[in-house]
């Protein structure tokens, strides 16, 4: 298997994330979004469930069509990439929450090759 890097800092940046998370993302079979805790589905979605206010980032397939949304597994994660809680697509639905994370750099080749 080829490996590649999408973020040149995914190691620092989220030191806590397991490694089968960070391959996943590195080669793309995984995406990553920061959560918008300021967006009102945050809001309304952490008054009902317990320590999702205590999370940065989602993790989720990039694959997965929106018809199975509801059998998806969401991954959130702090700031350091430590599991809070797993959601299935049943509990929560993550549009209008989600934004690109500001802090991940992707790296030139990567760029260069997704033009």
């Amino acid at each position: 298997m080829v490996h590649h890097v999408k973020f040149e800092n995914l190691e620092e940046e989220f030191v806590d994330l397991p490694q089968v998370f960070k391959n996943s993302l590195q080669n793309e079979v995984l995406e990553i979004k920061k959560l918008n805790k300021e967006s009102e589905k945050f809001k309304q979605i952490s008054k009902d469930i317990c320590k999702i206010d205590e999370a940065e980032y989602v993790i989720y397939s990039k694959y997965m069509g929106r018809e199975y949304h509801e059998q998806e597994t969401f991954i959130f994660v702090n700031h350091t990439g430590k599991m809070v809680c797993n959601l299935s697509g049943r509990e929560v639905d993550l549009y209008n929450m989600i934004v690109d994370c500001d802090n991940l750099v992707k790296t030139q080749e990567y760029v260069s090759t997704h033009k």
